[in-house]
């Protein structure tokens, strides 16, 4: 007999221990991230548009939010068994968005789970879910779209053994574990680990902040059926994310509807390099210390300052008050009184990071096609004193450290790679509302932050504009890569009934 979809959760919730009732939530919650929904709030505003929150996997619409967060990529080996399990034993404990906004219904750990091409057709799924660049993988596309020199890859991404990912979070590493083997227990020998990654944010007030330092993930839109959008805050249809919903303008299966694509990316961040390029390249405002300088290029290299506030509202002074305000500190567009959009680099640079991969009242107010939900996390130690004292990354692998980049999207061509290949990656060209000054003078340069400068090649030199306020022409060259792309995949991240009513059952 076939069990609903709310038997299974009725099945989750009968999963936990009886004294596992959550006080203090797994997710974390900086002052300067823009507040999930209360399940209240959440309830409502997806009633209004027929978003159906305990059926559309918990991470999608979370954001960025995760303390500890653990990437097990895996091969299937027993497509039967495999399929068996999914449904009867795993299926009870993926954690929908609905148990996720409120701490007393969150689970000890967060699960989620996603799968690659492969893994769909190794469950004997071949429907075509009408995205080009998931189909093919990521691997197909990764010197010409993004940039990446594979040289540098994990072998896991660079071959075909991935199947999918389990996404386990909780607040300790201890809870991802014992979950873990919980997964491992109930499939029973049916899947190998093909690859695996722990996150973790960072410790005490970095919290939130990326390995840089910067806050991250401030910018997140607002989903119409979910969150309540802030000042300066895009609204976009759930579509654009999730599959079937309002938005989505592609013909899917229709067992694929709440699922979304999940791009996949580990970025090692070569924190000592950063450092010591600020100070070396520290720009001269002649009311800063050397120090404030050193920072003053950071901040306009990404458009927001550590804190997070943004360099268009703060062009030069950070201002940690605005930082710590969801009420002001994305309620910014790029054009002020008395100067001109096309030429004015004295408040934000076109190529800041922050400006690159969303460009504001630069785009069209209807072109809202280019956007992804931002849901990584940082992994990797804290930067050493002897990192530190020799500007160099220690080259022990066990001291990698960077972001595990996790983008949400229903079209990874309009998402997350259009934003790598044509913003990030594009020294020239802005497909964007106005008639841009392509004098050398105003171009806007490649991000630099995550731009790659050649086809598959490394530390190929950037040479961005508007660096520097006090005089907008003048050229910083950059000469290394700051992050380095270590491999990645594209994934399917798909409903809870799908789960129980497709891919469970297989062909």
């Amino acid at each position: 007999m076939k069990l609903s979809l709310a038997s299974f959760l009725v099945a989750a919730v009968a999963l936990q221990p009886a004294l596992s009732v959550r006080t203090n939530s797994l997710l974390i919650d900086p002052a300067a991230l823009p507040a999930l929904p209360s399940a209240q709030q959440a309830a409502s505003a997806s009633a209004d548009v027929g978003l159906n929150l305990t059926n559309i996997q918990g991470d999608i619409l979370i954001g960025m939010k995760k303390n500890k967060e653990l990437f097990f990529f895996f091969t299937i080996v027993n497509p039967t068994l495999f399929r068996s399990q999914l449904g009867s034993g795993i299926l009870p404990l993926i954690t929908p968005t609905s148990q996720l906004l409120a701490v007393d219904t969150q689970p000890t750990t967060a699960v989620n789970i996603a799968f690659s091409q492969r893994g769909l057709n190794a469950l004997g799924i071949t429907d075509d879910l009408g995205d080009t660049a998931f189909t093919n993988g990521q691997i197909d596309n990764v010197a010409t779209i993004l940039g990446d020199e594979t040289s540098n890859w994990e072998p896991a991404f660079a071959g075909t053994g991935i199947h999918g990912v389990f996404l386990l979070a909780s607040d300790t590493i201890d809870n991802v574990n014992a979950t873990l083997s919980q997964v491992q227990n109930i499939l029973n020998g049916s899947i190998t680990e093909a690859y695996s990654l722990q996150g973790q944010a960072r410790p005490g007030d970095e919290q939130g902040h990326e390995h840089f330092g910067f806050m991250d993930g401030i910018s997140n839109p607002a989903v119409t059926g979910f969150s309540t959008p802030l000042p300066g805050q895009q609204v976009l249809d759930p579509g654009l994310f999730l599959l079937g919903e309002s938005g989505d303008l592609v013909s899917r299966p229709s067992w694929a509807k709440d699922g979304s694509f999940l791009a996949f990316r580990q970025l090692q961040q070569r924190v000592p390099e950063f450092n010591a390029f600020l100070v070396d390249n520290a720009l001269s405002n002649p009311n800063l210390t050397a120090d404030q300088n050193a920072e003053l290029l950071g901040a306009r290299m990404m458009g927001r300052w550590k804190s997070g506030a943004p360099v268009d509202l703060a062009p030069t002074v950070d201002d940690p008050v605005l930082a710590a305000d969801p009420q002001q500190n994305n309620n910014f567009n790029y054009t002020h009184p008395g100067f001109d959009e096309a030429t004015d680099q004295t408040h934000c640079p076109f190529s800041a990071h922050v400006r690159k991969t969303n460009p504001r009242s630069d785009l069209n107010p209807e072109d809202t096609a280019n956007h992804i939900i931002r849901a990584g996390i940082p992994y990797g130690p804290e930067v050493t004193d002897a990192e530190n004292a020799s500007n160099v990354s220690n080259t022990d692998p066990s001291l990698e450290r960077g972001l595990a980049f996790v983008a949400y999207q229903s079209d990874i061509n309009n998402g997350f790679a259009f934003l790598q290949q044509n913003w990030a990656n594009n020294a020239n060209t802005r497909n964007l509302k106005l008639t841009w000054n392509f004098s050398p003078l105003f171009m806007q340069g490649i991000d630099p932050i995550i731009g790659t400068g050649g086809l598959g090649q490394a530390d190929v030199p950037r040479t961005p504009s508007g660096l520097d306020p006090s005089d907008p022409t003048r050229i910083i060259t950059i000469n290394q890569d700051f992050v380095v792309s270590r491999g990645g995949e594209y994934f399917f991240s798909p409903s809870l009934s799908a789960i129980q009513n497709t891919l469970s059952l297989g062909a």
